[in-house]
């Protein structure tokens, strides 16, 4: 007997031997496995798996995705603008690539390729490998259940846009309106009467006798009565004639409610139905799905970025994993630094939890951020009985971190034990070397704080821009906040950003280089990380710049020069140290 069985886009051919009791399996080579065009026999494979979060690319990785780009320069297969063709019409969308080098069971090396979210529209492409699971199959649960939840939608926008509620919602505001002023005003008019009322008694008293005062007075409590009475009754009309008109929008509100409700449920009931699809292999054949890994809170479109695509597709396939690569393709979004080409590492938010999981398995190297941690003795560049100035070197945090205990803080802490400050008065990146001012005591400490906080501290920081900018001094002006889903990545934001300003001169330049000072007006964190590599700062990131540019020795920043007032002596203090690039 023959069976076919179709898994993604592999087929496997099972025959059966039924005579003798044999199994056989044969299986296709998976059509999104692609084969290297150069020769790549004298390229060494990696002892382990790239770190997907800071990574410099394996050679083999480069190739790969040098390979896709041509793909896409060349490509006929969809129509998407990445914003690298002027005279292209639609919205510009540039789009993240991954590439994840594979063997398959011949011992063969290829790759795999993906883009993050959808491209062109689409979930398929046949050159890349498709989603964990595919939202957009026409006939697939999603569409289905979208398609009902859009009719409630168009249900419920039908009601509340019709003229029969409209109207029934304008007559109960307009009679809630004529209620409430016929009512005001009765009982402004009880309260006005009834100080006419107390003034003709003072006067009766005076002019009547007993007996035609007390009967002038009854009168009086008669009309008071009445008076109320007529209160009553225009209550009670326009109770009755409010719950009349009332009762005709409720039968529109309850039904409003009832969709509202049906909606909810039904949403939710997709949601978690999409958890449990969005499942993850691990290299060891354990699968958690999108819930699990994040207590069924996960992210808006966890799952769908490259690296897990890519991975997912693997181990399904019976291919091991050997290195990856994730590279930016197109015009950079408004608020990010990305450069066309230019590889980066996966997001944290939405990739670190499910990576998390579907490396285990696998040998994965270090984290080289912690590998390159500094643990040298800090250089102390000025000290008295009140405060210090450090040298901070590159590669240093200010303060311990969540993993990297060794910072500025710990070894100042170990050196001066009885210092009762807080100690760290400023900080730097930690890839950006340079002067830190540091305390001995809680006074000094909030004096410091507070020339910083007035910006009457003048600080000079030198970089080295890998590129050639046209002008030679100026302000840099946009506001910055955190990038919630890739921390500690900053955007460029408007709406929510702090207000970020920065101001430049050039020093000199070269071919390729310009070597700049920063004079940083405000303190944000990667203020002129993120001025200098943005494309409407000065579109040139520092050298070095693994975030928003591209890795080298060591990030090109140095704060070279700071100026502050002794916080004891009042001396106008000036110190100095040379970058060491």
């Amino acid at each position: 007997m023959l069976f076919k069985f179709k898994a993604s886009q592999t087929y496997i051919v099972l025959l059966t031997l039924q005579n003798h009791g044999a199994f056989f399996m044969s299986k296709i080579q998976p059509t999104h496995f692609h084969t290297f065009q150069e020769d790549i026999s004298q390229i060494s494979l990696p002892n382990e798996f790239t770190f997907p979060f800071y990574y410099s690319p394996h050679p083999l990785s480069v190739l790969a995705s040098n390979q896709v780009q041509k793909y896409l320069e060349n490509q006929t297969d969809f129509e998407h603008n990445f914003g690298l063709n002027a005279t292209q019409k639609g919205l510009v969308i540039g789009k993240m690539f991954g590439v994840l080098v594979v063997e398959n069971a011949e011992n063969e090396i290829g790759f795999l390729a993906a883009f993050s979210g959808k491209l062109a529209d689409e979930n398929l492409h046949s050159y890349f490998v498709p989603p964990v699971f595919d939202m957009l199959q026409k006939d697939g649960f999603f569409k289905q259940e979208e398609e009902i939840v859009n009719a409630l939608n168009s249900d419920l926008e039908a009601i509340e846009n019709s003229s029969a509620y409209l109207e029934a919602k304008s007559e109960v505001a307009k009679l809630e309106i004529e209620a409430t002023e016929d009512i005001s005003k009765q009982k402004k008019r009880i309260k006005t009467l009834k100080k006419e009322r107390d003034h003709k008694r003072k006067e009766a008293k005076l002019s009547l006798n007993e007996t035609e005062f007390q009967k002038f007075n009854l009168q009086l409590d008669e009309e008071s009565r009445q008076e109320k009475i007529l209160l009553k009754k225009m209550e009670t009309y326009w109770r009755l004639t409010l719950k009349t008109v009332r009762e005709k929008l409720t039968v529109f509100d309850n039904e409003i409610l009832r969709i509202k409700q049906e909606r909810k449920e039904k949403s939710a009931a997709l949601q978690q139905r999409l958890f449990d699809k969005y499942t993850f292999l691990n290299a060891n054949g354990n699968t958690k799905s999108v819930g699990e890994i994040f207590d069924n809170n996960p992210p808006a479109a966890a799952g769908e970025c490259a690296a897990p695509k890519l991975l997912q597709y693997a181990y399904q396939h019976n291919l091991k994993p050997i290195a990856m690569a994730e590279f930016w393709w197109g015009a950079s979004p408004k608020s990010e630094v990305r450069k066309h080409q230019q590889f980066y590492p996966s997001c944290r938010s939405k990739c670190e939890p499910i990576l998390g999981h579907m490396l285990e398995g696998i040998q994965v190297a270090k984290n080289p951020i912690q590998e390159a941690v500094k643990t040298a003795p800090l250089e102390i560049i000025f000290e008295d009985e009140y405060m210090l100035a450090v040298n901070k070197p590159e590669e240093m945090l200010s303060v311990p971190g969540k993993t990297i205990k060794e910072s500025v803080y710990t070894f100042i802490k170990e050196r001066y034990p009885e210092a009762t400050g807080p100690l760290i008065v400023h900080r730097l990146d930690m890839s950006t070397s340079g002067i830190m001012l540091l305390a001995k005591n809680e006074s000094v400490y909030k004096n410091l704080q507070s020339q910083f906080i007035k910006r009457s501290i003048k600080k000079r920081y030198v970089a080295l821009l890998n590129g050639k900018i046209t002008q030679e001094k100026g302000i840099i002006e946009l506001p910055l906040r955190v990038d919630l889903d890739n921390r500690p990545m900053q955007l460029v934001c408007y709406e929510h950003g702090k207000p970020a300003k920065t101001k430049f001169k050039v020093v000199s330049k070269t071919e390729n280089q310009t070597r700049i000072h920063f004079f940083p007006i405000t303190g944000r964190t990667h203020q002129l990380r993120v001025h200098s590599a943005h494309v409407n700062g000065l579109n040139c990131a520092i050298v070095g710049d693994d975030l928003y540019g591209t890795k080298a020795n060591r990030l090109h920043l140095h704060a070279e020069e700071i100026t502050f007032q002794h916080p004891v002596s009042r001396e106008e203090i000036t110190l100095i140290q040379k970058a060491p690039f």
